[in-house]
């Protein structure tokens, strides 16, 4: 396959623009299956991950198919406006941030901001935290995805840390989860269990913060996000055949 390496810059980005190059070449015939993530990963020198950011932003695009448990597949290619322009490649905001990158970077920042916040918690924060769980909570049970329970748990623990420069970042980063690339992969990998796993690791981030205990809210919070990257990850290895 007439693959090239890239740079890291965007990466996933210049990983879509080589597919949808190739697509549009006729390389990849419509309705065919794509090679696997890691056979394309392997051709073009770059990790399993960027390759997954890649193939998310093509069926945003509305280049290919998602098919949980099969493959990815191309879709038939309308001329002239069948498909969101690509993006020009510069410039990336927020909302192009790639998911998996997103959490990575998640996992640096907010494992201190929950070290920080277990030091300088007050006990209306910590209630604020608390209410933000019981709503995630509510929502679970009731069937709704609890993303703005979710958020405000960040937030209010970002609120506490005491730094308005680790909350504008972490806002920040709930502003990115907000862009079409993490609502797509947020479609295809949340679901019951892994909310019920992750309020289980969010109340232990509160447990930690309402005993001011600094190491342990560091922890906690690197053990949940390490484990959301996984359940990402590992849905979609099943998805698209490892």
């Amino acid at each position: 396959m007439p693959l090239q390496a890239v740079e890291s810059q965007r990466l996933y980005r210049q990983i879509a623009e080589q597919l949808r190059g190739l697509i549009t070449a006729g390389e990849f015939a419509t309705g065919s299956r794509l090679p696997a993530e890691r056979d394309l990963a392997r051709q073009l020198g770059v990790s399993r991950p960027s390759v997954r950011e890649a193939l998310i932003a093509l069926e945003v695009e509305g280049w290919v198919e998602v098919r949980v448990g099969s493959g990815v597949y191309i879709r038939p290619q309308v001329q002239g406006n069948g498909h969101a322009r690509p993006s020009s490649g510069h410039a990336a905001g927020p909302a192009e941030w790639g998911p998996l990158e997103l959490m990575r970077a998640r996992e640096l920042v907010e494992g201190e901001v929950a070290a920080l916040a277990a030091r300088h918690a007050r006990k209306a924060q910590i209630a604020t935290m608390a209410g933000a769980l019981e709503r995630m909570q509510e929502d679970a049970d009731a069937g709704v995805v609890p993303r703005e329970g979710d958020e405000l748990f960040h937030e209010a623990i970002a609120q506490a840390c005491g730094n308005e420069v680790l909350r504008d970042t972490v806002v920040g980063y709930w502003q990115a989860r907000s862009g079409p690339l993490f609502a797509r992969m947020s479609d295809h990998f949340e679901n019951p269990p892994s909310w019920n796993a992750a309020l289980v690791e969010h109340q232990a981030v509160l447990d930690a913060i309402r005993e001011h205990d600094a190491q342990a809210a560091r922890a906690a919070m690197h053990h949940h996000l390490q484990r959301a990257y996984t359940r990402y990850s590992a849905s979609w290895r099943r998805a698209n055949s490892s």
